[in-house]
């Protein structure tokens, strides 16, 4: 059976853009026709400057979601990054493999490191070495696919080359996954900057519609999101993003295609209300299911500790075989 791995990084609370760019795919698709893990991973969020309370709270929050977005613990497997402890013990293996050349390359690194120097702050060296640790979270499991947006797939073809160049030095270890982008709404764009992606750390959350948003407050961001030049409601990504990213949001909550409605609204008001009600009928069932979740911790507690339990049964036999390919003496 194919296995698929993937996750979420609790460095701020999760999005639209999150749920309709891969969320929603994995509990509707991917959980249901593969071995599927998905992951909440604390670990990256470290990379940056951070509250250590506040990344508890994000992790415990992002979770939460998972299950009230519908991933079902009978189906797939539900866990936390660094409650297995093969995540890290693999990627230091991964880092003695990699090189610093590749790691300088990641865009996220350069865009990341930028932003942190403009701050004023230091560039940790886990933000350059943590795709090594990305690779490590995939490998680990033998995944198949994993499905990324298309920001992401640096990372996952860098995944492929530590996978096939450990394989040619100490023989065959790991399986070499592929990239599976969803087919609609991978790249949600920001409501006021359309020309940027929709994140969940962006500073102004004007832009960004969070999965806990109230009702009344994700319409109002929908609704004052920024538009283009002329009046005429058509799907074109480049002369006309903020129309464009309103018909992919309002195409991907009614499971339709963004080219298929251009021309259907005759305003940009009335193209904003549509895809502002259809984005709150969208999370109503997910906020619910999520209050009552919150309402029963011990259950999100129980089912974080069993998936655990099968990652790590699924990946230590895994990195074990690394770690003897590689050379160190089996322990005592």
């Amino acid at each position: 059976m194919t296995r698929i791995f993937s996750g979420v990084k609790p460095t701020g609370h999760l999005t639209l853009g999150n749920y309709l760019g891969a969320v929603r795919q994995w509990a509707e698709v991917d959980q249901h026709r593969a071995d599927a893990l998905f992951c909440v991973v604390d670990l990256h969020a470290l990379t940056v400057d951070h509250d250590p309370g506040r990344v508890r709270r994000l992790s415990q929050q992002a979770s939460t979601l998972l299950l009230a977005s519908g991933l079902d613990p009978e189906l797939c497997t539900v866990f936390v990054q660094s409650h297995v402890d093969e995540h890290a013990r693999l990627s230091y293996l991964l880092e003695c493999v990699a090189t610093d050349g590749e790691m300088r390359r990641m865009i996220q690194y350069k865009e990341k490191s930028v932003r942190e120097r403009e701050r004023g702050g230091s560039v940790r060296l886990s933000l350059l070495t943590y795709p090594v640790l990305m690779a490590a979270d995939i490998l680990a499991y033998g995944a198949d696919e994993v499905p990324v947006g298309e920001d992401q797939t640096q990372h996952v073809e860098l995944t492929r080359d530590l996978a096939v160049r450990f394989n040619h030095r100490y023989g065959h270890t790991f399986v070499v996954p592929r990239a599976t982008p969803p087919a609609v709404a991978a790249r949600v764009m920001d409501l006021q900057d359309p020309t940027s992606k929709m994140g969940k750390s962006h500073d102004n959350g004007a832009g960004i519609v969070y999965l806990l948003d109230e009702p009344d407050v994700a319409r109002k961001k929908i609704l004052r999101a920024v538009t283009d030049s002329g009046n005429d409601v058509e799907y074109d990504p480049e002369a006309k993003p903020g129309v464009s990213n309103l018909l992919e949001i309002l195409a991907a909550c009614e499971g339709g295609n963004p080219q298929a409605l251009s021309g259907v609204y005759e305003s940009y008001g009335a193209l904003k209300k549509a895809a502002a009600e259809a984005v709150v009928e969208l999370l109503k069932p997910l906020q619910k299911r999520h209050k009552e979740l919150v309402g029963d911790s011990a259950y999100v507690e129980g089912v974080l500790r069993r998936g655990a339990e099968r990652a790590r049964e699924m990946a230590k036999p895994t990195v074990d075989t690394a770690y003897r390919a590689i050379g160190l003496l089996p322990p005592a």
